[in-house]
């Protein structure tokens, strides 16, 4: 069998398995050589013999070593007694090890203190960067770079919300009037077919039309007239009847009272003719153009 032959060449002696290598009787791959594991000792003494070579008996300022076990935990204590610390537990290892520290540094403390050794850093301490100068100032201009951009980009969106929404304002406006001037139109038909008999929409759709500006009219009618309206009013009239006004009646083609024969004929001194002076330039004489744009200002 394959187990009782693996045990006849595993008794045969070196010579002999060469010998059948040499003949091809073995195959590689076949035979695995197993090394003797090396016995494990604890040799106490060449250990303290290493340790006394290389230790140097140096005052514990230079050495600065200190071994403790952990601060003890009141909480801890006062939940249980036992100090184990379960190592699949991360936040109970890290408090252990934190424990640990806290108790080197409050017994490495006042040992350094009485050895006037500064444990604190000086106020006018100064540290070589570990970057240069132009390297950070790279990285101050990049970083300004990027908050340029995000405020252009916050400045974008702002943009864009207004004119959205000044879109939609626009579009409610035109909604809006659209629909006032559907009702108005429907209003005018049924009035025109004589389906009604209220002319209320006339008024509405000066209402709405007028808007917000009824303050600005209610102030324009307090003030009165501007400047302009009274010079075209002093000058013009204040409306009434244009049409046929300078017609003729009876009476006044009858009324002669104020017919006045030098006036009429150009005879009166200063009128121009024979004896006067400038004629009908004189009669019709014009202001100047500063003369009238004096008037015109005064009558503002």
């Amino acid at each position: 069998s394959d187990s009782g032959s693996d045990s006849e060449d595993s008794s045969l002696s070196d010579s002999e398995l060469q010998e059948a290598f040499a003949r091809g009787a073995l195959k590689p791959g076949l035979n695995v050589v197993l090394e003797e594991r090396p016995k494990r000792r604890n040799d106490t003494d060449g250990l303290k013999q290493c340790l006394a070579e290389f230790r140097k008996q140096l005052e514990w300022v230079e050495r600065l070593d200190v071994t403790l076990g952990p601060v003890a935990d009141p909480v801890s204590q006062s939940a249980s007694t036992s100090d184990a610390v379960d190592p699949e537990n991360d936040f109970q290892r890290e408090m252990s090890f934190y424990r640990q520290a806290q108790a080197a540094v409050l017994e490495a403390l006042p040992r350094l203190r009485k050895l006037q050794v500064a444990t604190r850093r000086p106020d006018d301490y100064f540290a070589e960067m570990a970057k240069s100068d132009q390297q950070m100032q790279k990285i101050r201009q990049k970083l300004k770079s990027k908050q340029e951009a995000m405020e252009r980009s916050e400045k974008a969106k702002q943009l864009r919300a207004m004119r959205k929404y000044g879109k939609k304002v626009q579009v409610e406006i035109l909604q809006r009037r659209q629909k006032e001037k559907k009702n108005m139109l429907n209003a005018v038909k049924k009035y025109q077919k004589g389906l009604s008999d209220k002319l209320d929409f006339l008024d509405e759709e000066q209402v709405s039309s007028q808007g917000n500006k009824k303050v600005n009219a209610s102030q324009r009618t307090k003030k009165g007239p501007n400047a302009k309206r009274r010079y075209k009013n002093q000058k013009f009239g204040f409306g009434g009847k244009k049409k046929g006004s300078k017609w003729n009646t009876k009476e006044s083609f009858n009324d002669v009272s104020s017919f006045q024969s030098k006036v009429a004929h150009n005879k009166g001194p200063g009128r121009g003719g024979k004896g006067g002076k400038g004629g009908k330039k004189a009669l019709n004489k014009r202001p100047g153009k500063r003369a009238r744009q004096k008037m015109k200002n005064r009558a503002r």
